[in-house]
């Protein structure tokens, strides 16, 4: 159960860091890539059984 809010969430994230508003297209690649290591780690714990 845990597991499903916390992907939720983080789709939600990567969706709102994508640089569709025109003051943010010059954020660069921060925030999705912040968003992106977060899901990367995510991932690796689930795959390693520890979430």
């Amino acid at each position: 159960m845990l597991t499903t809010i916390l992907i939720i969430v983080l789709i939600l994230l990567l969706l709102g860091a994508i640089p569709t508003w025109p003051y943010s297209s010059g954020w660069g690649y921060g925030p999705s890539g912040v968003i992106g290591t977060i899901l990367i780690i995510v991932l690796i714990l689930m795959l390693l059984g520890r979430l």
